[in-house]
């Protein structure tokens, strides 16, 4: 297909050419239907995903990904002109990806904008049967649509995996009342929270701000352990270092955890 060259090639115009002109009746789905949807989960380079009905008579394109089956007229809908599936069967579509971790990212990148389609999620999930049931129903228990980044959610994996307490996600730190900050992973019972440091916090314009909101946390009393990629490529050691953090604190006592409203 082509184009103006002084036109961006992103992958929305790209699913447009395919699903308009180069497949006619495709639906855009998975990880393209997530972009038209407005969440950006492939790039300019990626595969176009889209699903044809089953007797379609479409060859193999090259840089397009053709799924054959039958969808409902309750799974296609009209986005910007393009047809794509509806936002719950896109959320199924991303908890077929394998492995489960990239799953439980693209679930939760896409349910990000809102917590809402979790439950319809789930629901769904809980009455699928076939190929892949098992899977995706794991994938919706796993997902929160909370993370603000993929490796929030690969972070929240690794904790919940540990055999450390499960920390609170997205907790809002408030002194008398009045908020201080929101973190990423908290411990509230500990004063703990666990931050994940991306790149966008090293940018110029946000090193004030994030020391600001680091100065308010601990006037509250709270302690701020910071997690990096390198910290997530060695998991074990990162591991150590929180339950440390938490065997510090003064609602732990002789190597164990305490648990809020329990006699030690």
């Amino acid at each position: 297909m082509y184009a103006c060259a002084s036109l961006p090639v992103t992958h929305q115009l790209r699913v447009r050419a395919v699903t308009r002109l180069l497949v006619p009746g495709a639906v855009a789905s998975g990880r393209s239907a997530a972009v038209v949807w407005g969440v950006d989960l492939a790039g300019p380079e990626d595969d176009v995903e889209c699903t044809v009905g089953a007797g379609t008579h479409a060859g193999a394109v090259a840089g397009v990904r053709l799924t054959r089956r039958s969808l409902g007229r309750d799974e296609i809908t009209t986005r910007r002109g393009l047809l794509v599936t509806t936002a719950p069967r896109t959320a199924l579509d991303l908890a077929r990806i394998r492995p489960l971790d990239d799953a439980v990212v693209q679930v939760d990148q896409f349910l990000r904008p809102g917590v809402g389609l979790l439950d319809e999620l789930r629901e769904a999930a809980a009455t699928m049967t076939g190929r892949d049931c098992r899977h995706i129903r794991t994938v919706a228990e796993l997902a929160d649509g909370l993370a603000e980044s993929p490796q929030e959610t690969r972070l929240r994996l690794l904790l919940h995996r540990s055999g450390l307490p499960k920390p609170v996600a997205q907790h809002r730190v408030r002194t008398g009342g009045i908020f201080q900050a929101r973190v990423d992973f908290a411990w509230p019972e500990h004063r703990l929270a666990l931050e994940y440091e991306g790149r966008w916090h090293g940018e110029a314009q946000n090193v004030d701000p994030d020391r600001q909101r680091l100065n308010r946390l601990t006037a509250a009393g709270w302690r701020v352990l910071f997690v990096t990629a390198e910290d997530l490529r060695n998991p074990e050691r990162l591991l150590a270092r929180i339950r440390a953090a938490l065997g510090d604190s003064p609602r732990s006592a002789g190597g164990r955890f305490l648990r809020v409203g329990r006699p030690a």
